[in-house]
C-alpha cells in the first residue's frame, strides 16, 4: 500500500485484508482440504520446513501473530472511568502462548528464512502491519472520535485532561503488546524498532487532530495553570508556602503529554505565548495609574519576574525538559524538581529587560493622561518612562504615540485655548522631567504650537499670564495664574538664550547631545515655561502690540507699585530688544513720572483747599505721552463743575511746569470715588467718571454737601434724554451708568416710563419693616413682591456692568472708525464710476486717499461685507455698487 493509499484508507478505510488477520486454516499443497491448527499447543520450528511449504509456513505463522495482536473492535474505557490494569488486561491484553512467540520470532526475526526472502517488501512488515491495523482502523474508528467529542463538549481549561487520559490509554494499550511480546524477539533492533513505532504513534497522534482547537485547549490549560501559579491577582511577593509553584495535577498533566509524545516545540511555543500574555497582563492589572513619585514600579516589577515568572518558567521547563524514560512513576511525580540550572542570569536580564519594556509601553499609552493629571501627582510614571526611553526606537515610538493622541484629544476646534495653554504647560514640565536635553519636548511641542500660533487669542491670554497676579484664586483664572508663578521664578531671563553651555567645564552634570537630535536642534539651559510661551511667535510685532495694550490698561488702575510689571518688562527686552519696546518703557516712565509732577503742581497750586479753607475733591492726573500710547477712549461729556474748576487749576499748573507742553482731558478713562448719603444708608463706590457724573445729576441743585437729600415723598426723576442733554455724553454711557447705579440699589427705574429713573432713599425692606406695625394685610404680599422684583432688577444690572470697561481701544473699535472714513471715499467712487470690483476699489483708495489706504483686501472685504448687511451696498459678479 502506497502512502496516498494509506491517507486515504485514514479518511475512508475500505475493508481491506491486510488489516485482518489469516484464517485459522491455511490448506495444504497437494491436500483438499484445511489443516487444523487450532489445537496445536506445542511449539512450531518454522524453519525446519523445506521451501516447497515455506509459503504455507509464513501463512500460518503471520495468521497465529496478527490474531494475538488484533485489537478488539470496541472504545477504549472513558477517560473518567477507572484506568487500573486488571480491566486492560481482561480483555485488551491476551496471554502469550510458546506458538505465538514462535510465530512472532519468525516473521520479525532477520536469520529466519521466510524474513530474508520477503526484506523489502511491506506488506510482509509485521510492524507495518501492526501500525496499520492501530492506526487506519482502531485509533480512526473508535478513540479519535471519543477525543474530538470532548473538544466540543468540555470547555478548553478543563478538556486536556480527558484527552490526554483518551491518548494516553491508547498508548498503553497500543504499546504493550509490542513491548512485552514482540521488542524483546527482535534481538539488537529492538531500541530502534521501539523508536520508530513510537515516532509514527506521535505523529498519528498530534496530526490526526484539529490543530487548532488542540492549540487552544493547550493554551488555555496553560494559562489557567500559570495564573494560579504566578498568584498574580492576590500577591507581589513570594512566600514560604508558595515555593512548590506546579502543582501536582499540572506536572501530572505535563509529564503525561511527555510520556505521549506531545510534550514537543509546540507546547513549549504556546507556554511562551502564555507567559507573555500574562506578563503584560500583570503589568496592565498591577501598575495602571500608579503614578506616585518616587517610582519603586521598575524595583517591584524586577522582583516579580525574578522570584515568581522566572520560577513559574523554570518550574515547567524543568518538567518538559526531563524525558518520558527519566520520569518518576506518577506516584511520585509530586516531587520538586531542581530548577537552578534550568534559567541562566542572562535569560533572567532579558525577562526583565522585557518587563520594563512592557511598562514602558503602557506608560507610552498613558503619557497624555499622565500631563494631563501633572499638578496631582504623576510624576512617578515619567520616572518609569525614563527607564524604557533608552533607544532611539523607544523615543520615536513614544513621541509619534503622543503626538497621535494630541491630535485626537487636544487639538481640536472644541477645545479652549486655556486648556490648550494649561496642558502645553504641563508637557514642558513632564518632557523637563523625562528628557533634561529637550529632543523629545522639541517633537511633541511642534504641533502644539503650531496650533496655538492659529488661534486668535493666544497672545492675548499668554500677555495677560504674564502680568496675572499668581495670588489670584477668581475661577478661570487657573492658567493666569500658573504662568504668573512661573514668572516670578524667572529671576534670570537670559539664562535660556545661553549657546555656551559645552564650554562650561566645571560642569559635572554635563552631558553630550542624544543620537536622535535633529539638525535644527539647539540645546537649552533651562526648559522654562516663560522662555517656551514667549517663544510661540515667530513675529515680534504681534506679542509686543499686545503686551503694549495690555500693560497699558494695567498701568492706568490705580496701583501703588509697578515691580512685576518692570521685571516682565525686563525679561521681554533681554529676548525682544530694548528697540521693540521703546514704546511700553515711555509709556512705564510716563506713569511713574506723573507722580511726581502731580505732587509738584497740587503743591504749587493748593488744589487741596478752597480760597475759603474748605477741603477740596482730591484731584490727580496721569500725564501720558500720547504718541507711545496705544489708541486711548476719548469721549468727552460734562463734568460737575467743581471738578472742571479744579482740572482748570490743574492744567494752568502744569503749564507753567511744563511750558512747552499743553494738557488734553481724557475723562473717560478717570476713576473716581463716589460718597452717597441716602435716607436709610451711606455708599461708598470706585467707579468710572461718567457712572459718577450720571449719579451727580441726580442730587438737589440746592444740596451743597454734595449728596442726596431729596426726600422720600419726592425723589429725584431723569430720563435718559434729560441726562444725555445736560451731561453732553452719548446714550450708551449714560445708560451703562444708569444701569450700574440700578445694581447698586442707588436708581430704579419707572414701573410706567422703562427710560425714567428714581432715587432709591430708602430700599423696600426698611419701609416694609417700618411699616410692619399698621399694615399687615395685602400691603405685604405687595411689598414683597416689589422688593423682590427690585433686587432681580438690581442682580441683572450689576451683572451688566461687573466688568471693568477698557480704557485702551481694541484694534477692531480703531478699524471700524477709519474705516467710517474711509466710507465717504468708496461711496463716492462707485457713485461716480459704478460698480467696482474689490481689488480696483482697493487700488483707487491708496492712491486717492491722503497718507494711503493702511488696510489690505480682506479687511475692506469684511468692511464692506457689513455694509451690504446693512443694505447699504450690493454684490452681483464680484462687484460691488450702491443700492438702489
Amino acid at each position: 500500500m502506497t502512502a496516498y493509499d494509506r491517507i486515504f484508507a485514514a479518511v475512508f478505510p475500505p475493508p481491506s485484508e491486510s488489516s485482518l488477520p489469516t484464517p485459522k486454516a491455511t490448506p495444504l499443497v497437494g491436500t483438499g482440504g484445511f489443516e487444523a491448527s487450532a489445537e496445536v499447543q506445542t511449539a512450531i520450528d518454522w524453519d525446519t520446513q523445506d521451501s516447497a511449504t515455506e509459503q504455507i509456513q509464513w501463512e500460518r505463522a503471520w495468521h497465529t501473530a496478527t490474531t494475538f495482536l488484533s485489537l478488539p473492535n470496541a472504545e477504549l474505557p472513558p477517560a473518567h472511568g477507572p484506568s487500573n490494569r486488571d480491566r486492560l488486561r481482561g480483555r485488551w491484553w491476551k496471554p502469550c502462548t510458546p506458538e505465538v512467540s514462535s510465530a512472532i520470532s519468525y516473521l520479525i526475526s532477520p536469520d529466519s528464512k521466510g524474513r530474508r526472502s520477503r526484506r523489502n517488501q511491506k506488506q510482509y512488515d509485521l510492524m507495518h502491519w501492526y501500525f496499520e491495523e492501530v492506526g487506519l482502523r482502531h485509533y480512526v474508528h473508535y478513540v479519535r472520535p471519543s477525543i474530538l467529542k470532548t473538544l466540543k463538549e468540555d470547555d478548553f481549561a478543563h478538556a486536556i485532561p480527558n484527552v490526554v487520559t483518551y491518548l494516553e490509554r491508547a498508548y498503553i494499550v497500543y504499546l504493550h503488546n509490542l513491548q512485552d511480546h514482540v521488542y524483546p524477539l527482535c534481538q539488537n533492533q529492538a531500541e530502534e524498532q521501539k523508536r520508530l513505532f513510537m515516532s509514527k504513534l506521535t505523529g498519528l497522534f498530534t496530526h490526526s487532530l484539529p490543530q487548532r482547537s488542540v492549540n487552544d485547549m493547550l493554551r488555555e490549560f496553560l494559562r489557567e495553570r500559570a495564573e494560579n501559579m504566578l498568584q498574580a491577582n492576590s500577591k507581589l511577593y513570594a512566600t514560604p508556602e508558595d515555593e512548590r509553584c506546579v502543582d501536582e495535577h499540572t506536572r501530572n498533566v505535563l509529564w503525561r503529554l511527555q510520556d505521549i509524545g506531545l510534550g514537543d516545540a509546540r507546547i513549549r511555543k504556546i507556554f511562551a505565548e502564555v507567559m507573555s500574555e500574562l506578563l503584560s497582563k500583570y503589568i496592565e492589572r498591577a501598575f495602571t495609574g500608579q503614578w506616585q513619585s518616587h517610582s519603586y514600579v521598575s524595583a517591584k516589577l524586577r522582583y516579580w519576574v525574578e522570584n515568581r515568572f522566572t520560577r513559574t518558567i523554570a518550574e515547567v521547563l524543568a518538567v518538559l525538559n526531563t524525558s518520558p524514560a527519566q520520569n518518576p512513576t506518577y506516584k511520585n511525580k509530586s516531587t520538586i524538581i531542581d530548577t537552578q540550572d534550568e534559567i541562566s542570569l542572562a535569560d533572567l536580564g532579558t525577562w526583565q529587560e522585557i518587563a520594563i519594556n512592557r511598562l514602558g509601553a503602557l506608560r507610552t499609552e498613558e503619557l497624555f493622561d499622565v500631563v494631563v493629571q501633572w499638578d496631582n501627582g504623576s510624576k512617578g510614571a515619567i520616572e518609569d518612562l525614563k527607564r524604557y526611553v533608552t533607544t532611539t526606537a523607544a523615543r520615536t515610538h513614544l513621541t509619534d504615540a503622543f503626538s497621535d493622541a494630541l491630535g485626537r484629544r487636544l487639538l481640536q476646534p472644541g477645545a479652549a485655548t486655556t486648556e490648550i495653554l494649561r496642558f502645553y504647560i504641563s508637557v514642558i514640565r513632564a518632557f523637563a522631567v523625562l528628557d533634561p536635553k529637550g529632543v523629545l519636548l522639541d517633537r511633541v511641542a511642534r504641533p502644539i504650537r503650531r496650533y496655538l500660533r492659529d488661534r486668535d487669542d493666544t497672545v492675548a491670554i499668554v500677555v495677560a499670564s504674564l502680568l496675572a497676579d499668581a495670588k489670584d484664586s477668581s475661577p478661570g483664572t487657573d492658567v493666569l495664574r500658573e504662568i504668573a508663578t512661573e514668572m516670578e521664578k524667572s529671576t534670570n531671563p537670559g539664562a535660556q538664550d545661553d549657546d555656551d553651555g559645552d564650554l562650561d567645564f566645571d560642569d559635572m552634570e554635563w552631558m553630550p547631545d542624544p543620537v536622535d537630535a535633529g539638525p535644527e536642534y539647539k540645546k537649552s539651559k533651562l526648559l522654562d515655561v516663560i522662555g517656551s510661551l514667549i517663544s510661540l511667535f515667530e513675529s515680534n510685532e504681534t506679542f509686543v502690540k499686545q503686551f503694549q495694550q495690555v500693560l497699558g490698561e494695567r498701568l492706568l488702575k490705580q496701583q501703588k507699585d509697578f515691580e512685576k510689571e518692570i521685571r516682565v518688562l525686563e525679561l521681554l527686552k533681554a529676548r525682544f530688544g530694548e528697540a521693540s519696546l521703546q514704546a511700553c518703557e515711555v509709556m512705564l516712565r510716563d506713569i511713574l513720572d506723573s507722580r511726581r509732577v502731580d505732587a509738584v503742581i497740587r503743591n504749587e497750586e493748593n488744589l487741596a483747599m478752597s480760597a475759603t479753607g474748605e477741603p477740596l475733591a482730591a484731584v490727580h492726573a496721569r500725564i501720558l505721552s500720547h504718541l507711545f500710547w496705544p489708541s486711548l477712549h476719548s469721549e468727552s461729556f460734562s463734568l460737575p463743575p467743581e471738578i472742571s474748576a479744579l482740572q482748570a487749576r490743574y492744567e494752568r499748573g502744569f503749564e507753567t511746569l511744563k511750558q512747552s507742553r499743553k494738557l488734553t482731558w481724557l475723562n473717560a478713562l478717570g476713576q473716581v470715588t463716589v460718597h452717597l448719603e441716602l435716607e436709610d444708608r451711606t455708599l461708598t463706590e470706585v467707579v468710572q467718571t461718567w457712572q459718577a457724573s450720571v449719579i451727580y445729576a441726580f442730587q438737589d441743585e440746592d444740596d451743597d454737601n454734595g449728596g442726596s437729600s431729596s426726600s422720600k415723598s419726592n425723589p429725584v426723576a431723569k430720563t435718559v434724554t434729560q441726562l444725555t442733554t445736560e451731561l453732553s455724553m452719548s446714550e450708551a454711557l449714560v445708560r451703562n451708568g444708569l444701569t450700574f447705579w440700578v445694581g447698586k440699589l442707588v436708581l430704579r427705574p419707572s414701573s410706567t416710563h422703562p427710560d425714567t429713573y428714581h432715587v432709591l432713599e430708602t430700599l423696600p425692606s426698611s419701609a416694609h419693616r417700618q411699616s410692619a406695625s399698621s399694615q399687615r394685610t395685602a400691603s405685604s404680599s405687595s411689598s414683597s413682591s416689589a422688593q423682590q422684583q427690585l433686587l432681580t432688577a438690581a442682580a441683572a444690572a450689576d451683572a451688566a456692568t461687573s466688568a471693568p470697561a477698557p480704557a485702551l481701544r481694541s484694534d477692531e473699535d480703531v478699524m471700524r472708525e477709519k474705516m467710517d472714513v474711509f466710507w465717504h471715499f468708496v461711496v463716492g467712487m462707485l457713485t461716480n464710476q459704478g460698480a467696482m470690483p474689490l481689488a480696483r476699489i482697493v487700488m483707487m483708495l491708496k492712491v486717492v486717499v491722503p497718507g494711503g489706504f493702511p488696510f489690505g483686501n480682506e479687511e475692506l472685504k469684511a468692511f464692506l461685507e457689513a455694509r451690504v448687511k446693512e443694505g447699504r451696498l450690493e454684490v452681483a459678479g464680484g462687484c460691488y455698487r450702491i443700492k438702489a
